[in-house]
């Protein structure tokens, strides 16, 4: 038992390190491939091909002058940056990276909380870090950043119920698990989610971007009509916490997505890949092969985020709200009849 509880420690450690780390040079990723979409560098000074830039900008926050208006709530004001991270940090504890392995009869799963209601938990938290958005913004005492705020809130509520009942459909077609882990230890044993769930897909991700505040949906902190949006009024390491939150929220919607729509840690053949090279279910040998998988899948996902900030051109906000409202939320709701449909066909649901 003590064993088990020193692993799930050194466990929740690496994930957050790893969090962070992808979230650090996800900042770099960005660069280079908006670099190479525009025909030019990207980061090329600081170390090799501009490795060490991400370490450059986090000493630059880190050590710049702090400063909080007088005419701010400066409680609110130091905790609305704080909240905001914790909250996206949190949503990686579900995620389980890999089959569990066996060492010495005691089998250690790659995931630091297999909680039974966790797509429940996951939206929960998620619907928590716009809080942080909006105490920032209203903690401020500037017009601008309240405003940010708002759009913001009204962005996440509107794109939370088509992306609420995207996930309903999915649970209903993975067999009404609610727990991540068993919604990926199912798509080992048939196809991946998105061949059932093509359209719910797609609204998922579509709902993502909008969660995560990535343009074509980055109308909370537009710098042509916001100034900076509901961090304007932020400096120095506070502001680094805003903007480090969003890369994690990045890696963490993109990790989501792998996993209840692309099998995770699962890939096409992989028991007979297995099999072929001598390898014993429950072995560790398999367990960092589906990390590795796992992990490729979510660094795609975050590639083509990128990918659609530097093509698309920013929504209008009555474009925004038009698309939530009129469009995802009845596509969504029409996903959700015609799951409940095909899987009574498929003799899963009784009436």
């Amino acid at each position: 038992m003590f064993t088990y509880i020193i692993y799930k420690s050194i466990f929740c450690v690496v994930i957050f390190a790893i969090s962070l780390g992808v979230a650090a040079y996800s900042t770099w990723w960005e660069r280079k491939f908006a670099g190479l979409l525009q025909d030019r560098w990207g980061p090329s000074r600081a170390g090799w091909a501009g490795l060490l830039q991400p370490l450059a900008d986090g000493g630059k926050m880190l050590f710049k002058e702090e400063i909080i208006p007088n005419v701010a709530n400066k409680f609110l004001f130091v905790l609305a940056p704080g909240l905001f991270i914790v909250t996206a940090i949190m949503a990686g504890v579900l995620i389980p990276w890999g089959a569990p392995m066996t060492i010495g009869g005691v089998s250690y799963p790659l995931q630091v909380a297999d909680v039974n209601v966790g797509v429940i938990f996951l939206l929960a938290v998620t619907s928590i870090g716009v809080y942080g958005i909006m105490i920032g913004g209203w903690s401020s005492n500037n017009k601008y950043s309240l405003l940010g705020a708002i759009r913001s809130s009204a962005q996440m509520i509107s794109y939370e119920l088509a992306m609420g009942i995207a996930l309903i459909a999915l649970i209903i077609s993975s067999g009404g698990s609610l727990s991540f882990g068993e919604m990926l230890a199912k798509q080992d044993a048939g196809v991946a989610n998105v061949v059932w769930q093509p359209l719910g897909f797609i609204i998922f991700f579509v709902c993502a971007l909008a969660e995560t505040n990535r343009a074509p949906f980055d109308l909370a902190e537009c710098e042509t009509e916001l100034v900076g949006g509901y961090h304007t009024e932020y400096s120095a390491f506070k502001l680094g916490l805003f903007l480090f939150a969003e890369y994690i929220n990045m890696f963490v919607s993109s990790a989501v997505m792998a996993g209840f729509y692309f099998g995770g840690y699962n890939f096409p053949f992989a028991h007979e890949i297995y099999q072929a090279i001598g390898l014993q279910e429950g072995s560790w040998m398999i367990s960092m092969i589906g990390f590795g998988v796992y992990f490729v899948k979510t660094l795609i996902f975050i590639s083509v985020f990128m990918w659609i900030r530097w093509t698309i051109p920013r929504f209008r906000y009555d474009q925004l709200m038009n698309l939530g409202w009129k469009s995802l939320l009845p596509l969504s709701l029409l996903n959700l009849a015609i799951t409940v449909v095909v899987e009574y066909f498929r003799g899963n649901i009784k009436f």
